[in-house]
């Protein structure tokens, strides 16, 4: 026995392990295109319902959507609303597990797992086929999926453990209706603890199949498993809530938010089903095939998550403000603090993800630099008190925020670089870090030359208005250069020849304007001009040709 239950436990970690690899694997092969696939195609309810089930299919894991969706909603990049829709969708799309099981359940799976796995694992260590080492994963992770399917099934067709768990089911039929809570129990804390429903409803399936098998159970005893495991297979869904539970602590409210619609949203589900258990049995068993109980769980899972959805997809917009009124907003005012953690929950479930994450930080990191340009250049153009009381100190503070933001995500990318990435994810991750840094420098640019307007505007400084207004002009192609850049850093893309091209062009007519205008102030000071502005004007050009060499910098970064 104690053999058996070793088999056992090493059958589940195979399982488990394969699905991990399968789930790795895929998106290690996809790059970050299923991230942002998930960030960016939520436009309405439906289309969300549809790339939740598709991704979860794909990388065979509920819980690593999950867990990138609750990190997507914290960053901003989805709304609670456009969350629902994927959360629906990855419910339907881990019963593709099940599926396999049931469809391998007609042959000897077992069989065919050291052949797919060396295959997999022959493909991977050759040189020449490295650019799709995640692949090759997968399809090792497939093999393993495989073997440990095999092994669960032997172990339960084992006529000690047959008997035993006939037994049990003889044993819990005899309470009656609390029968259903043992079952519910059972799926909810076994799913919890292996942090998998697909390994659940496998394992479920499993003991199908061993108990399935012509002369191990007699047709009462497999009808009695076949509504406890039905049950077991409803109570899997709550404990599948975990990983988002878990993504949610540390994070903002939108995101704990999401987190809470995948509670409610399951134990809803789960709720009705066991209200209409009856009803539900029978249909499942009228749209099966035959009276093959393996197939029979299959479709109850699915059948379960289908129904789930078409009860509450006409409601999202209220369970989205029923979670905001369940979960209040923030007390730290937005702007003063930045905070960034790393989700320790989405490195194990989503490496790729964590530094898609991270993209959207970048993003928010030049809208703040953009944000201070556009106040030094109404400062420039204005060049009047109002600067100082209010223009000045905003520059001030959305300075502090860049600081910390570089700092948080200097440690954060770092980090990440320490996670099992693809080839596109690590040069993501090493290009961010170059880019954060150009974009402090041009905070810091920002700043210096906000404090030289401002004292400009406190001592009443006076200036030629013509070279004045020449200087406008230039700044003006330091921003323009900066904007070129923003939009390209804010979606870490890659300038084309003909854009760095534009880009070198902007920054040699900023070091044209540069030289003319230092010359213009030099002339100004020999004639006479008053020494105090002439010098501030030219440390204002200076800073200015600074911050156009850091987006150039930045630009070449790009390139």
């Amino acid at each position: 026995m104690i053999l058996s239950l070793i088999n056992f436990a090493g059958s589940l970690c195979f399982l488990l392990y394969g699905m991990k690899l399968m789930s790795d694997g895929i998106q290690k092969s996809a790059g970050q295109k299923l991230q942002a696939a998930l960030a960016f195609m939520t436009g309405n309810r439906f289309v969300g319902l549809l790339t939740g089930c598709v991704l979860t299919m794909i990388i065979q894991s509920s819980g690593a959507t999950t867990v990138m969706l609750v990190s997507f909603v914290n960053a901003g990049l989805v709304t609670v609303t456009q969350a629902i829709g994927v959360i629906f969708g990855a419910n339907i799309g881990t019963t593709v597990t099940g599926w396999i099981v049931a469809l391998g359940s007609s042959f000897e799976i077992k069989d065919y797992a050291i052949p797919i796995f060396g295959l997999g694992y022959l493909l991977y260590i050759l040189k020449r086929f490295k650019s799709k080492e995640g692949f090759w994963l997968a399809i090792m992770g497939f093999g393993l999926l495989f073997f440990g399917l095999g092994g669960l099934s032997d172990f339960f067709a084992e006529p000690k453990i047959k008997s035993l768990v006939i037994s049990f089911i003889d044993l819990v039929n005899g309470f009656g209706v609390i029968s259903y809570a043992i079952g519910l129990f059972i799926g909810v804390i076994l799913t919890a603890l292996i942090h998998s429903s697909s390994a659940m409803s496998a394992i479920v399936i499993g003991m199908a199949v061993a108990m399935s098998k012509e002369g191990n159970a007699s047709l009462e005893e497999l009808n009695e498993f076949w509504r406890f495991g039905a049950v077991m297979i409803i109570g899997s869904s709550v404990g599948s809530t975990v990983d988002a539970i878990l993504a949610a602590i540390g994070a903002n409210a939108n995101a704990k938010r999401t987190a809470a619609v995948h509670v409610l949203f399951n134990v809803a589900t789960v709720f009705i089903a066991l209200i209409f258990f009856n009803p539900f049995i029978r249909f499942v068993e009228f749209v099966s095939p035959g009276h093959n109980i393996v197939f029979r769980i299959a479709m109850l899972n699915t059948a379960f998550k289908v129904m789930g959805t078409i009860i509450f997809i006409p409601f999202v917009n209220q369970i989205a403000k029923f979670v905001s009124i369940l979960i209040k907003d923030d007390k730290i005012p937005e702007g003063t603090v930045y905070k960034l953690e790393f989700n320790e929950r989405m490195a194990i479930e989503s490496p790729e993800g964590c530094v898609f994450r991270a993209q959207s930080e970048v993003k928010l990191f030049s809208d703040k630099v953009a944000e201070m340009f556009d106040v030094l250049q109404t400062g420039f153009a204005k060049f009047d008190s109002e600067f100082v009381t209010g223009g000045y100190e905003e520059i001030v503070k959305t300075e502090d925020y860049c600081d910390q933001m570089n700092e948080q995500l200097t440690q954060y990318l770092v980090r990440c670089t320490h996670l099992h990435l693809s080839d596109e994810a690590k040069d993501n991750a090493a290009l961010m870090m170059q880019l954060i840094a150009e974009m402090e420098a041009m905070a810091d640019g920002c700043l210096n030359i906000a404090y030289q307007l401002k004292k400009a505007i406190e001592k009443e400084m006076k200036f030629n208005k013509e070279d004045f207004d020449r200087l406008l002009p230039y700044f003006e192609l330091a921003r323009q250069l900066m904007f070129f850049i923003y939009k390209n850093v804010s979606k870490i893309q890659r300038l084309t020849p003909e854009q760095f091209q534009f880009a070198s062009e902007l920054e040699q007519q900023i070091d044209d304007e540069r030289i003319a205008l230092r010359k213009l102030a030099r002339s100004r000071l020999e004639g006479g001009s008053d020494v105090r502005s002439e010098l501030l004007y030219m440390d204002i050009i200076r800073q200015i040709e600074k911050i156009g060499d850091r987006c150039f910098d930045a630009a070449g970064d790009l390139r």
